[in-house]
């Protein structure tokens, strides 16, 4: 779609089939990919999504967890199928899988709580970072580059992304550090939908969250031979914000070995309101230098 937010709206719109087996049926188109595999972030609301079609309405998820098993086809559908492991007085808990041809490509697990009162801290957002009206967009960063993986990041995707202190498309700039933060919204506004917006932010927590490793190490994602995937990621989710509001994504990488990186996330609304925290280990190869 030309239209990038009608495109996310339209992949998280997931049919039920009316199929039943033991679990609840679901599937939903795949977003075109320059490369051909399916955006992570994708299939992870996705699923999200399924489970959420099989809760009350008075629960909402409070944490997810799930393993990519598979690269998926960006070109064919994904069917989900969710398994109703338990509901219990105040907590519900799903497992999603996510197939193509007959194969697991996602297995997630996601817990659903009756909102609570209870004990409330948060830390603090980080303070002296610029506003993101001051800094490029990935569609002034990449302007005029002709290639079709910077024609999808400028402008194919849902959410506009600025990175702090800058993109590491091309280059690693400044110090090589294993830590950033990026402020990004959706590109038009979304319906009032809680759980929608909720769905929305697990897929934009995916686009970045191992630039941190890369970052470290001076690694750009133009880098030839770099080869880079998800593996598993958590999410919890403390309060509720819009995603069509600016947050900001700040990201750190404890550590790396292996040929795998670990990733810890946070993210703020503007006024400082710690609405998720995010873990992801991935895959970073990258060849000799």
């Amino acid at each position: 779609m030309s239209d990038p937010v009608s495109g996310l709206l339209a992949a998280l719109d997931l049919t039920d089939t009316g199929a039943r087996t033991s679990e609840d049926i679901f599937t939903g188109p795949s977003q075109p990919q320059p490369m051909g595999r399916v955006f992570g972030g994708q299939v992870l609301a996705q699923s999200l999504v399924a489970a959420m079609r099989t809760i009350d309405e008075d629960r909402f998820v409070h944490s997810m967890h799930g393993y990519f098993l598979r690269p998926g086809d960006a070109a064919q559908p994904i069917t989900f199928s969710v398994d109703r492991i338990h509901d219990g007085r105040s907590f519900s808990t799903r497992r999603t899988q996510a197939y193509q041809n007959g194969l697991p490509i996602l297995s997630m697990i996601a817990s659903f709580q009756v909102l609570d009162e209870g004990l409330d801290h948060q830390v603090t957002m980080p303070t002296g970072l610029p506003e993101p009206e001051s800094l490029p967009s990935a569609a002034e960063t990449l302007a005029g580059i002709e290639h079709p993986v910077a024609a999808d990041w400028a402008h194919g995707r849902a959410f506009d992304m600025r990175h702090v202190p800058s993109p590491i498309y091309f280059t690693v700039e400044g110090e090589h550090v294993p830590h950033q933060a990026v402020w990004l919204k959706a590109k038009s506004a979304l319906p009032d939908d809680e759980n929608l917006h909720r769905a929305a932010l697990a897929y934009a927590s995916d686009y970045s969250i191992l630039e941190p490793i890369m970052r470290g190490h001076g690694v750009p994602w133009a880098l030839p031979g770099l080869k880079a995937a998800s593996l598993d990621h958590a999410m919890w989710f403390h309060r509720f914000g819009r995603v069509d509001d600016w947050l900001l994504y700040v990201q750190e990488s404890p550590t790396a070995v292996g040929g795998r990186g670990l990733s810890l996330g946070r993210i703020f609304t503007r006024d400082g309101v710690l609405l998720a925290s995010v873990a992801q280990e991935g895959m970073v190869r990258v060849p000799s230098r």
